[in-house]
């Protein structure tokens, strides 16, 4: 009995093995199938990198310290490498391709039109790399760089004459200094700030994101930092040379850019707080046109102030050499406008005044057939080359929100997703993106130890998403530029309603920015994005133009396609390394770091200390 029982449990034993072995002969058939058919490739080529070791999990030679600063100087030692991509001729040093000067004046200058973005077309678009100017040095770190700036790096002596009695720049030696002046605030900006903050809560937190409108050299947006106000600069690249590159190497942040026919690269309610002083654009002219887009970009509860001609012109029009019937037509025509935006004059000190925009907006004008007011039709908040127009952004149904205070602000639910006004966006997906940003962010940190020690100021993230980068990065020491991409979801409101600031753009294009004014650019998932859409070449030589020399590249990505970045950034002057995501090497993303080479005009090898 008991032989006949043990032959049926063998019997029921080969038949379950035969079972488990046909079953993981067709498992791994169909998995063999599935990486085969192209939905595996990134596990596969994972497998074979991890396999081969093919740079992977380890930077032991990549060096990411500085040895060309403005406190050292400069040691060469050249090293022999082949170069697929050629340095760009000298004169292309502070080359910005979509402001180019000469082709700017083929355009209108009605509105400003000529000193808008106008791209040059792919057969026009340069293929060499952009050299640093000689003697070229790291920035001062923050806060000295503030208040100095290497000659070296911006070369141009113009403004030390023009602005000469106005405070802006001297000329010291071998560097530039900034003591903090501007035309309307001869006794400093902090001084100019303490006037505002009498008026506008600065010092509460609940004024975070300033715009600043023709900025000069940005002292104001400078000085407002140390009050935990982070300000958007931009002035137009003119005949005042340099004036955004010089804010950008003092380290604040800044575009190329000007208010004329285009919509401003920035979502509706994005800033607390916008601001002009003397800068030129004709506020009362076309409308009331200018003022409207700045009610677009202004949320509800957010101040305006300007600065100079036409405030106060009974007492400044003979100093101001202006006809007094002109200015006072020009006061006349702002106040109407802002009467009709809803914005209330709370002060008006000297050549000074500021205006507050109603929390709800709509319960100022009455009915909307009564109220006068033409309201715009399209999105707010799709604006990339889209015209200007004469009409009022509608009030949204959470206008009267009240951001909580900085930085409290940088981790709370954002308005924009606790209404539910972002379709597939909940809670608990935006705090999950929190968590995962905070993980990589602190394997960053130990790929590049040097992160937060200040000797990254400029850092801009090319592919921004929610901001959880740069909330994660969150630090005194330096300040992101959050980039979303025109292809991507658009999420740039909820980046400013969490206190940061950011700007849209096309990848395809050039920024609005000179050559080397970022230290450290990161981008996840940013090729992937545009795979199909335009070269990644192009991308790669742009990333290149506005690197600073030494500076750093962090790119997270499906593997296959870092390979392929990879390639072409392989004949670029970066030393790169491809490694593992932070959870282990079977994990298909992976992480590319590089540090560009320093060298300079004229110089055919990298240098090195």
């Amino acid at each position: 009995m008991a032989t006949k029982g043990n032959s049926g449990d063998n019997r029921t034993r080969s038949s379950i093995t035969i079972f488990i072995v046909v079953g993981l002969c067709c498992f791994f058939y169909l998995l063999g199938a599935w990486q085969r058919s192209g939905f595996g490739k990134g596990d596969s080529i994972a497998l074979e990198i991890t396999k081969t070791g093919a740079d992977c999990n380890i930077v032991p030679n990549l060096n990411f310290e500085t040895h060309h600063s403005g406190d050292a100087g400069i040691v060469d030692r050249s090293k022999s490498k082949v170069k697929d991509f050629k340095p760009c001729s000298a004169k292309y040093t502070d080359f910005t391709p979509c402001h180019d000067q000469k082709r700017a004046m083929t355009f209108p200058r009605t509105d400003m039109i000529y000193r808008e973005r106008h791209c040059p077309p792919q057969e026009q678009k340069l293929k060499c790399l952009i050299p640093a100017p000689k003697g070229y040095v790291t920035p001062f770190s923050w806060p000295k760089s503030r208040d100095y700036v290497p000659f070296a790096n911006a070369p141009y002596k113009a403004l030390t004459v023009e602005k000469a009695i106005q405070n802006w720049i001297q000329y010291e030696g071998d560097v530039f200094r900034f003591p903090g002046g501007g035309t309307q605030f001869p006794q400093g900006a902090d001084a100019y700030i303490d006037q505002l903050a009498s008026v506008i809560p600065i010092a509460n937190g609940s004024v975070r994101t300033a715009l600043d409108t023709g900025c000069g050299v940005a002292s104001w947006g400078a000085y407002l930092w140390k009050r935990n106000v982070v300000t958007m600069s931009f002035a137009p690249r003119d005949n005042h040379e340099a004036q955004v590159q010089f804010a950008l190497e003092r380290g604040v942040p800044a575009i190329v850019g000007v208010l004329g026919s285009i919509k401003l690269p920035y979502p509706s309610k994005a800033f607390d707080m916008a601001h002009c002083s003397r800068c030129l654009i004709p506020w009362g002219s076309n409308d009331g046109k200018y003022m409207m887009e700045v009610d677009r970009v202004l949320r509800p509860g957010g101040f305006w102030v300007l600065s100079g001609p036409p405030i106060n012109w009974k007492n400044n029009y003979k100093s101001w050499q202006r006809a007094k019937e002109d200015l006072e037509g020009e006061q006349r025509n702002i106040e109407e406008v802002a009467k009709l935006l809803c914005w209330e004059k709370i002060s008006e000190n000297g050549e000074t005044a500021i205006w507050q925009k109603t929390l709800n907006p709509e319960s100022c004008r009455g009915s909307e057939d009564n109220s006068g007011v033409t309201y715009c039709s399209e999105d707010p908040d799709d604006v990339w080359y889209k015209k200007m127009e004469t009409c009022v952004t509608p009030a949204t149904s959470n206008a009267d929100v009240e951001y909580k205070p900085f930085p409290e602000r940088l981790n709370a639910i954002p308005p924009r997703i606790a209404s539910g006004s972002m379709q597939g966006v909940s809670e608990d997906k935006y705090m999950e993106d929190n968590r995962q940003w905070k993980k990589h962010v602190h394997a960053y940190k130990k790929i590049n130890r040097i992160i937060d020690s200040g000797r990254y100021r400029n850092i801009m993230d090319m592919n921004a998403g929610f901001g959880s980068f740069a909330a994660a990065l969150d630090s005194p020491k330096l300040w992101v530029m959050n980039v979303v991409p025109t292809l991507a979801e658009n999420t740039l409101g909820v980046v400013y309603e969490r206190g940061l600031i950011g700007i849209y753009h096309d990848w395809c294009e050039a920024f609005s920015t000179y050559p080397r004014t970022y230290d450290l650019i990161h981008a996840n998932g940013l090729f992937s994005l545009y795979k199909d859409k335009c070269d990644f070449e192009d991308i790669l030589i742009e990333m290149d133009r506005i690197l600073r020399p030494e500076g750093a590249v962090i790119l997270r990505d499906e593997v296959d396609v870092l390979m392929n970045v990879k390639s072409i950034a392989g004949a670029m002057r970066w030393d790169i390394k491809l490694m593992d995501h932070e959870d282990g090497p079977l994990v298909p993303e992976k992480i590319l770091v590089a540090v560009k080479q320093y060298w300079v005009v004229g110089s055919n090898s990298t240098s090195t200390r």
